[in-house]
């Protein structure tokens, strides 16, 4: 089966990294990272449509990279679309993902041109909770399940 490229899509939930707005910082560490990759960069642009909002576009050698970051939501839509049968943008999604150390992640990766059956086309789908949100959220259902049992009694 032939495929012709990767395509990994992230949600990052709650980013806590506080420079969110600075557009240099985060183009020069997309910088650093295809470069540390050896992924040919051909051209960027930043656009702020609106002041809480800022797109990041890179076209690749052979694909591209898009940030969508809402800086006062702390969270960062991402997307990754690298044109080989072999590509592993994961390994580009991880080192931005540590950049922005996102409490929550959801991921979808496709692979591009799969052109087999239906059920090979279903993309795999993996959302992460940083420790401390998972305590968190343990810690919460259980105060629920408690309150629940003493309103009945």
């Amino acid at each position: 089966m032939k495929i012709l490229a990767r395509h990994l899509t992230a949600d990052l939930f709650n980013c806590q990294n506080n420079q969110l707005n600075d557009n240099d910082l985060i183009l020069d560490m997309l910088k650093k990272i295809l470069q540390d990759l050896e992924i040919k960069l051909i051209s960027h642009t930043i656009e702020t449509p609106v002041n809480d909002h800022h797109v990041f576009m890179l076209i690749l050698n052979e694909g591209h990279i898009t940030l969508q970051i809402y800086p006062q939501l702390k969270y960062v839509a991402m997307d990754i679309f690298l044109c080989q049968e072999d590509a592993e943008p994961d390994k580009l999604g991880q080192a931005v993902r540590s950049f922005f150390k996102p409490d929550k992640i959801k991921t979808t990766v496709l692979k591009r041109g799969d052109f087999g059956t239906a059920k090979e086309l279903k993309p795999k789908v993996k959302t992460k909770v940083a420790p401390l949100r998972k305590i968190h959220n343990t810690g919460a259902k259980v105060i629920r399940i408690l309150a629940r049992r003493n309103n009945s009694q």
